[in-house]
């Protein structure tokens, strides 16, 4: 059995604002990597990360002195025309209204759609679970954005919760379960055990 830590990077000064940080780059706030530090979660066999800054800084805060591979897979969704603006910038736009009149479920202009970001988050988990088959670990960590931790369990994830049910506020995140060789081979469930807080630290 695997046990897999999926887990939101801290706050970014974007987040503070509400905005849409998808592909911008952006680092943690200092305040966070310094609170950050108080909840040092321990050892795992191995931490994966998206490539996004503020992956890798609450990754190496988290698991100090581990090797983080970087899954490019788990980057965070390409907001496109929404990129860095919150929802007071983009009052008027039209394209807005009609997203958020889809529910949030219809691609961004000039960016992603929600199936796309989904099928390389997944693509990411797949190649986590055969390395950890192959290497035969039983602890992971996955450090990575609110959007692929909600793809991923709300298509994996037992018991089932639609897509927004699934959100985690920053440095938080949940604990999960699966036999890799039957995920492997089509028994694609991901049994979530609980929720990681902020200092609240993992099983």
């Amino acid at each position: 059995m695997l046990k897999m830590y999926m887990i939101r990077h801290g706050k970014t000064y974007g987040n503070t604002l509400g905005r849409y940080i998808g592909t911008t780059d952006e680092p943690l706030l200092p305040e966070e990597a310094a609170d950050l530090q108080k909840y040092s979660l321990g050892s795992v066999d191995r931490v994966y990360a998206s490539p996004r800054k503020r992956c890798l800084e609450t990754a190496e805060i988290l698991f100090p002195g581990q090797e983080i591979t970087v899954v490019d897979e788990f980057a965070e969704c390409d907001f496109g025309e929404f990129e860095n603006k919150n929802y007071q910038e983009l009052s008027g736009n039209p394209n807005y209204q009609k997203w958020v009149d889809s529910g949030g479920t219809m691609e961004f202009p000039g960016g992603e759609s929600r199936g796309e970001f989904r099928a390389r988050c997944i693509a990411g988990l797949e190649r986590v679970v055969r390395e950890a088959c192959e290497n035969q670990w039983e602890e992971v960590a996955l450090i990575v954005h609110g959007g692929t931790i909600m793809s991923i369990l709300e298509t994996y994830g037992f018991p089932h919760q639609d897509y927004y049910q699934w959100h985690v506020d920053n440095a938080e995140g949940y604990r999960v379960r699966l036999f890799p060789d039957s995920f492997l081979a089509g028994g694609r469930q991901l049994v979530v055990d609980g929720k990681i807080v902020r200092g609240g630290g993992h099983d």
